[in-house]
C-alpha cells in the first residue's frame, strides 16, 4: 500500500455547510491557492461531480489532470486519478465528522506520485503542504460565510 499523508482540522459550521464548499468546484480557484482552473466534466444522478479537469499550479508540480470523484453518504468524499500529465496518481479524500455545537473534523488525506523521479521525503512533504494550504483555505471560506 502506497504512504500517504494525512492532517485534520476543526471548522465552526456545520457538516453540510463544510461538504458545500468541497463540493463547489467552480469555487476551487478563490480559496484552494494551488487550483486556477476547475471545470465539472460529469455529475451523478444527485448532480454531484464524477469528474472534474483542474488546472493545478502548486510551484514544482503544474499539471492539467481529471479526477474522478466518489461521494459516500454527505460526510465523505474521496478522488483518484483519471490522466495527468505530470502525476502518476493522486488519491484523496474528505472526510467530515460531526463534532456537535456547530464544529466539524475534516480530515484530508493525500497520496501523490509523479512521473518524474522524486524522493519519497519529498512527496510527503509536498503531499503535507497541499493538504496545510487546503485546510486553511477550507476552513478559513467556510467560516467567512461565502
Amino acid at each position: 500500500m502506497a504512504e500517504h499523508t494525512s492532517s485534520s482540522i476543526t471548522i465552526e459550521a456545520a457538516p453540510a455547510d463544510v461538504m458545500g464548499v468541497i463540493a463547489d468546484f467552480a469555487r476551487y480557484p478563490d480559496w484552494t491557492g494551488e487550483v486556477k482552473e476547475a471545470e465539472v466534466l460529469e455529475k451523478d444522478a444527485a448532480g454531484r461531480a464524477e469528474k472534474v479537469r483542474l488546472l493545478l499550479d502548486a510551484g514544482a508540480i503544474k499539471d492539467d489532470h481529471v479526477l474522478a470523484y466518489t461521494w459516500t453518504g454527505s460526510d465523505e468524499v474521496s478522488w483518484t486519478l483519471v490522466k495527468s500529465q505530470m502525476l502518476r496518481s493522486l488519491d484523496g479524500s474528505y472526510k467530515l465528522a460531526d463534532l456537535g455545537g456547530n464544529r466539524t473534523e475534516v480530515t484530508y488525506q493525500l497520496t501523490v506520485d509523479v512521473k518524474i523521479p522524486m524522493l519519497g521525503m519529498i512527496k510527503r512533504k509536498a503531499e503535507k503542504v497541499i493538504i496545510d494550504r487546503a485546510l486553511a483555505g477550507l476552513k478559513k471560506r467556510v467560516e467567512s460565510g461565502v
